[in-house]
C-alpha cells in the first residue's frame, strides 16, 4: 500500500529475513514506488525496502529532480531535493524502527544520481549504494567523508545517455571522498539487463557497511 511521509508517496515492505541491511529503492525517470520492489526482492531476499516515488514531474513523468536538458541538472533543485529526500529517509528509518544500520540506495538512471548526490552532500544518509547507469550529478566542495562507504557502480557498455567518462568520473569522484567504489561494464545500453541482477546481487550479499556509517 502507497503512504505518505515528509510528502513522499511511497512503499514500505518490512524485513522477513533478520541481519539485512534496508534498501532503498529509487526509480528512474517515468517510474514509480512500485517499479524496484520485485528487484529489491531479487537483489537481497528478504531484506526491508523502501521506495519513494520522486515529486518531481516532467511532461507528467517522475522524476527526483529538474534537469534543463539531457544530462545537464538543476543543480539548485538538486541540491534542495536531495536534502528534501535524505530527511524522508532519516524521518523513515524512525517511522519503521530499521535500526541504526543505514539504508542501501538502489537506484536506476535517475534515481542512481540522486543515491550519488545523497552520498556527496548528506554522508551518513546511506551506508552503500548500488548505483545503476549513474553520471556525476555535482561535485560539491569540500568533499564529505565517505570513509570506506561501499559503492558498487553498473555501467552500460552501449549506454547512449551515460559516456564510459562520466561513470569513470564519479567513481574518481566518489573514492576522492573516501569511499570504497567498484564499476562493472553490464553489456547493453541505459535500461535494466540481467547482468545488473548478478553484479548486484553479489555486491549485496557482501555487503559490509563502513565503520564510520554504523
Amino acid at each position: 500500500m502507497t503512504t505518505q511521509l515528509r510528502g513522499f508517496s511511497h512503499r514500505f515492505v518490512p524485513a522477513t529475513r533478520p541481519g539485512q541491511p534496508p534498501l532503498l529503492l529509487l526509480h528512474g525517470t517515468g517510474g514509480t514506488e512500485d517499479d524496484l520492489l520485485p528487484l529489491g526482492e531479487r537483489l537481497l531476499p528478504g531484506a526491508a525496502r523502501l521506495s519513494p516515488r520522486g515529486r518531481v514531474l516532467e511532461h507528467g513523468m517522475p522524476r527526483f529532480f529538474r534537469r534543463l536538458a539531457e544530462g545537464v541538472f538543476d543543480l539548485d533543485d538538486l541540491r534542495q531535493r536531495t536534502i528534501e529526500l535524505a530527511d524522508f529517509v532519516d524521518e523513515a528509518r524512525v517511522t519503521y524502527n530499521l535500526g541504526p544500520v543505514p539504508p542501501v540506495a538502489v537506484g536506476f538512471s535517475n534515481g542512481a544520481n540522486i543515491a550519488a548526490a545523497m552520498l556527496l552532500l548528506r554522508p551518513g544518509t546511506l551506508g552503500g549504494a548500488l548505483l545503476i547507469r549513474p553520471m556525476v550529478p555535482l561535485v560539491p566542495d569540500p568533499l564529505p567523508a565517505l570513509a570506506g562507504v561501499p559503492v558498487q557502480i553498473n555501467a552500460g557498455t552501449a549506454d547512449p545517455i551515460v559516456t564510459p567518462a562520466q561513470s569513470e568520473a564519479l567513481a574518481e569522484l566518489l573514492r576522492r571522498a573516501g569511499a570504497t567504489v567498484t564499476i562493472d561494464w553490464i553489456r547493453g545500453g541505459h535500461g535494466l539487463a540481467p547482468q545488473d541482477l548478478d553484479v548486484g546481487a553479489r555486491f549485496l550479499a557482501g555487503w559490509v557497511p563502513a565503520s564510520s556509517s554504523s
